[in-house]
Order: structure tokens, then sequence, then C-alpha cells
């Protein structure tokens, strides 16, 4: 599993020849750093006197971090299998009428399956930066910055896993299927930007 191995094995196995793991892969576990990010300036705000009074709101800041690292750093397996799956199936014969239909059939399931990942990594990502504005507005300001670092992570994981979905899209027959998946792209994207830098400005007004 990736994120069982050493930071020094898994770089040299991105940087080798294998296919995986690739860019899926890294946009969630970028987007998993940027959640880690953020639940420490929770843990970093936790017990101290000085915000006291807004404890229990960060004890939920924590609890949603947390959460989206875990699921983050799931998707970064997934995204492997996804691909993995998908390769095997092009792999497929395809000698006769018969191979050639189940072998588009599989593929097309394949193709969902591995533009269904990386959404997800989107999806997500885009919850880090959702509540990043909390936490720069109230965590710990000496750590305040590193807020700053996870959302900036958080944005890149997103633009990452959205040009991984792109990809496959493109082969996917399913037209409904394909409008769909694109308005969601939309959806996600629309404000993501504005919404960084405002957090990057709370954060560079609070250092």
């Amino acid at each position: 599993m990736i994120k069982e191995m050493k930071i020094k094995n898994f770089m040299d196995l991105l940087a080798s020849s294998s296919a995986t793991p690739g860019g899926g892969s890294v946009a969630a576990l970028t987007g998993a750093m940027g959640a880690a990010l953020l639940s420490m300036v929770s843990n970093l705000t936790l017990g101290k006197e000085k915000y006291r009074d807004i404890e229990d709101e960060i004890k939920g800041l924590l609890k949603r971090s947390e959460s989206l690292r875990a699921q983050l750093e799931k998707l970064t397996e997934e995204d492997v299998e996804a691909f993995n799956q998908l390769m095997a199936v092009m792999k497929l014969p395809k000698n006769n009428e018969k191979e050639k239909k189940d072998r588009d059939q599989r593929l097309q399931i394949a193709l969902i399956e591995a533009a269904r990942v990386p959404l997800e990594v989107a999806k997500k990502s885009k919850e880090i930066i959702d509540m990043g504005q909390e936490i720069a507005s109230k965590g710990n300001k000496n750590a305040i910055s590193d807020v700053g670092v996870g959302v900036i992570l958080a944005e890149a994981a997103l633009e990452s896993a959205i040009i991984n979905v792109k990809i496959n899209l493109k082969l996917i027959r399913d037209e409904s299927l394909k409008k769909e998946i694109i308005e969601e792209i939309k959806n996600i994207t629309e404000l993501v930007k504005e919404e960084k830098d405002k957090i990057i400005n709370e954060v560079l007004q609070r250092l």
C-alpha cells in the first residue's frame, strides 16, 4: 500500500517507468497532505488558553479535516487500482466480434471508474478549501502559515484531479454521464480560486 511506503521508496517508484502510482495518486496524496496541515493547525490550537472559547469549534474542524485526510489517503490507493484495472482491460484480446464487444463493455466500465476516483479527489479537495477560511480566521496564529500551505495544496490537488478526470472522460461514450460529470466539474471549480485567494489574504493578514 502506498501509505505504508517510505517517502524515498514512493518517490523512486513514482519516478520510474511504472505507470502507477501516477498523477491521480499524487493528486489524492497532495490533498491528504493539505488536510493534514489543517489538522495540525487545529491540534496546535486545542488546549491553548487564548483559544479556549472556540475549542469546540476547533474540535469540529479537526474531525472534518481528519475525515478528509483518511478519505484522500484511501483514494490514493483507489486511483492505482482503477488505473491497473483499466490497463488490464486494454490488454484483453479482440480477435473476433465477441471478444471485441466484451472488451469494449469492460473498457467503458473501467473508464468510468478511472474518472470517478479523481472526481472524488476533486470534491474532497474542495471541502478542504471550504473549511480553510474558518481555520485561517480562528486557528493558532503561530501556525497560521500552514493553513495557507494546506489550502494551496488542496487547490493543486483539485486541479490535478480534474485533469485526470478529463483524460478518461474523452473516451467515455455515455453522453448523458459525460454531461453530468462536466457539470460537476464546473460546480466544483467555479469559485475555487477566489475562495483560495481570500483564505491566503486572511493568512497574510495574521502573519
